[in-house]
C-alpha cells in the first residue's frame, strides 16, 4: 500500500521520537545488566529466560510512546497487546536475553512500527556494542547513520549463515539444518539474538539467517531493515507471523535461491 504524504509525516514524527526514547531505554538496560556468571533471570521455559530488565524496559518504552501517541496500539513480548489503531508499536525489550543474563554483549532492544499491519519503521539498538540499526520504508537502512546493504556473496563456500536456536525446535531439526549447510560449504553460526542476526544479514556481515519459528516482536524492526537493504526474506507475515510464531529465512540476494532450496524455506 503506497504511503501518503500525511502518513509519511506521521511515521517520521514517530520514528524520531522513538529514536530518542530507545537511547534512554538502552541506557536503562545497560545499567541493569547482570555481571558475567550464572544467569540472573527467571525461566519461562527450557532455556527461555526473562529478566527484570525485560519487564522494566518494555514498560518504560510503551509508557513514553503511549504518552506521545495515545491513539497507537502496542505489542510487547512481556506484556502482550493493548488497544487498536492505525499504528502499532512492536517491542522486544531485550532480544538475546540468554546473552544479556550472562553478562554477554550480544543483545539489543528491537522496536518496530507497523501501519495497517505493514512494517514501516524499525530500530534495533545494541548499546553494549554501540550499534544502532534504523530503517524507514522507502528511505533506506542504516547502521550508526551510515547506509547499509545486504552482502554480494555469490558462492556458498564463501557464505556465512546463522541458524537460530529456540525451545520450539523439534528434535533433529537443528543438526539436520547445520549438516545441510556444511554440505554446501557454508560456515554456520549461532549467536543468540534473532534481531541482531537479521540485522547482520541486512548489513552484509552474514549471508543468511534461519529460525524454525520466531515471533513478531523479534522481527518487526528487522523486516524493514532487510527490505530496505535488499535482502530476500520468506513471507513471514503472509505465513501467519502477525498472530503466531512463524518460520523465517533472510538471505543475501545472490545466494538466496540456493539457501532457500538447501533449508527448505520458500522466499517471497
Amino acid at each position: 500500500m503506497p504511503i501518503t504524504y500525511d502518513t509519511d509525516t506521521a511515521i517520521d514524527i514517530r520514528f524520531h521520537a522513538a529514536c530518542s526514547i530507545i537511547k534512554e531505554a538502552a541506557a536503562l538496560a545497560l545499567n541493569m545488566q547482570p555481571a558475567p556468571g550464572k544467569p540472573a533471570a527467571d525461566l519461562k521455559g527450557h532455556q527461555d529466560y526473562v529478566t527484570e530488565a525485560d519487564r522494566t524496559v518494555e514498560q518504560f518504552v510503551t509508557a513514553r510512546l503511549g504518552a506521545l501517541f495515545p491513539e497507537d496500539a502496542f505489542l510487547g513480548e512481556e506484556h502482550g497487546g493493548s488497544s487498536s489503531g492505525l499504528f502499532r508499536w512492536v517491542i522486544d525489550p531485550i532480544d538475546g536475553t540468554s546473552n544479556y543474563a550472562r553478562g554477554r554483549n550480544r543483545w539489543c532492544i528491537s522496536l518496530g512500527l507497523m501501519h495497517r499491519n505493514v512494517p514501516v519503521a524499525g530500530i534495533i539498538e545494541a548499546p553494549a556494542i554501540r550499534e544502532s540499526f534504523t530503517a524507514r520504508k522507502g528511505k533506506g537502512a542504516f547502521l550508526n547513520g551510515a547506509p547499509i546493504k545486504a552482502s554480494t556473496t555469490d558462492k556458498m563456500n564463501e557464505a556465512m549463515v546463522e541458524i537460530g536456536w529456540s525451545p520450539y525446535v523439534p528434535e533433529g531439526w537443528y543438526p539436520e539444518k547445520m549438516q545441510a549447510l556444511l554440505h554446501k560449504g557454508v560456515m554456520p553460526r549461532s549467536l543468540g539474538s534473532g534481531a541482531l542476526a537479521l540485522a547482520d544479514v541486512a548489513c552484509g556481515r552474514s549471508d543468511g539467517y534461519h529460525e524454525y519459528v520466531i515471533f513478531l516482536w523479534d522481527v518487526a524492526a528487522a523486516l524493514v531493515l532487510l527490505d530496505e537493504a535488499g535482502a530476500h526474506v520468506s513471507p513471514f507475515l503472509k505465513m501467519g507471523g502477525l498472530t503466531q510464531r512463524t518460520t523465517i529465512l533472510a538471505c543475501a540476494p545472490l545466494v538466496a535461491a540456493t539457501l532457500s532450496k538447501t533449508l527448505g524455506v520458500t522466499l517471497d
